[in-house]
């Protein structure tokens, strides 16, 4: 009886010790985010006279569940926003009479996005790369002139970063990843940097 009872306890630890090591575990990371891109006001849009670049500002999100100890997958979501002046021309200006004027753009660019992260774990430091696919979508207006303009399309992040333990469940994240997107029927490829807090389950 006591061997059994030995037998027993000794399996239970050992299915115990197996279960923590398949139980997901992952991190949550929430910060601010830059890029520079050239969707003002974006190419296949009339009326414009130059399709430039411009900082977009904002936030970035992502959750990671692990699948492996080394092997991760993540949901990651940002939303970047920011303004630019143009020359707007008569085809844009859906009211007649119109001559060509300036007006501020508005563009917002969300990315909603998939894919496996790869990480390891030295000391305090933990770097990952990352391939995320998914889509992109930028809305523009200039309310002045009554114009607004929006696309959805595929989008990548292609990149990586890495997180400074501050305490076991707190980390800091440094992170760059270049954006490809592929809205207003055109391609365009701008770092996107982002840094922040990191939450560890």
């Amino acid at each position: 009886m006591r061997k059994i009872s030995v037998f027993v306890c000794g399996l239970f630890l050992c299915v115990n010790a197996a279960h923590g090591q398949i139980v997901p575990k992952g991190n949550i990371f929430v910060g601010y985010s830059y890029t520079r891109a050239n969707v003002f006001p974006g190419s296949g849009v009339v009326g414009f006279t130059s399709n430039q670049t411009g900082n977009l500002n904002g936030w970035e999100g992502s959750l990671e569940g692990k699948v492996f100890p080394f092997i991760g997958i993540v949901a990651d979501f940002s939303g970047h926003y920011g303004s630019h002046e143009f020359t707007i021309g008569c085809e844009a200006i859906p009211t007649p009479p119109c001559a060509p004027q300036t007006a501020n753009v508005h563009a917002n660019l969300h990315t909603y996005l998939f894919g496996p992260r790869a990480s390891v774990s030295v000391g305090r430091f933990t770097p990952f790369a990352e391939a995320l696919f998914g889509a992109a979508h930028i809305s523009e207006s200039a309310s002045s002139v009554g114009f607004s303009h929006s696309d959805t399309n595929f989008a990548t992040a292609i990149g990586g970063g890495i997180d400074y333990k501050l305490i076991p469940a707190i980390a800091l994240r440094v992170q760059g990843d270049w954006l490809q997107t592929r809205v207003l029927s055109n391609t365009q490829s701008n770092l996107r940097l982002s840094t922040g807090i990191v939450l560890r389950f």
